[in-house]
């Protein structure tokens, strides 16, 4: 009896391959052939599943996000049922510091997307890219129940506070990949930020 293939994990093992590769040598440097030996497939195989270069990165992008959102969910899930907003925003900044080999390939292979998809119409289309303000619409949503329920610091502007962590939490992974700061003093920041907008119940 001929053995059953899981075409859907045999995808996802191609496509975590993509993501060892890409986080040790840079997106760009990255070939199908070099994708399929570090997968332990044949170069075939990976074309058979995705035909080309292209169509792998797309599918690495999705996968990447994937994995984003289900270290995003467990970090809230550990909070119990009604983990509240601030649980929530911290949750989704802090699965973005590159604090371990897995979030560090999440920021750096991110920020190689985003430059590709500035001169890529076909990828600038993909999530999340296509829909780039969604994590900003959802904080902001946050921080607004925040405010309605009277967790957030006055004058708290949902908004803007949300753009300004987003794009602090972008910028202090960054500079925990270059060696400037360190993942504690980059974590102990955006606390910091949190403590400021949504201070802690007394």
């Amino acid at each position: 009896m001929p053995k059953r293939v899981d075409h859907e994990k045999r995808r996802s093992q191609i496509a975590e391959a993509l993501i060892r590769v890409a986080a040790a040598r840079g997106l760009h440097a990255v070939g199908m052939r070099d994708v399929a030996a570090e997968a332990g497939v044949s170069l075939r195989l990976v074309q058979y599943y995705f035909e080309t270069k292209e169509k792998l990165l797309l599918h690495g992008l999705q996968h990447l996000v994937d994995g984003f959102t289900a270290r995003v969910t467990a970090r809230i899930a550990t909070a119990g049922a009604d983990p509240g907003p601030r649980t929530v925003i911290e949750a989704l900044l802090l699965a973005a510091l590159p604090v371990d080999e897995e979030s560090r390939a999440f920021h750096l292979l991110h920020t190689s997307y985003t430059l590709l998809a500035v001169t890529d119409p076909a990828l600038a289309a993909q999530p999340p890219f296509g829909n780039a303000r969604a994590a900003e619409d959802a904080v902001t949503a946050l921080l607004r129940k925040a405010v309605e329920t009277g967790r957030a610091a006055p004058g708290t502007d949902p908004g803007a506070e949300a753009a300004a962590l987003l794009a602090m939490s972008a910028g202090l992974g960054t500079s925990v990949l270059t060696g400037y700061r360190t993942a504690q003093s980059a974590t102990a920041v955006l606390r910091h930020q949190l403590d400021r907008i949504l201070p802690p119940a007394p």
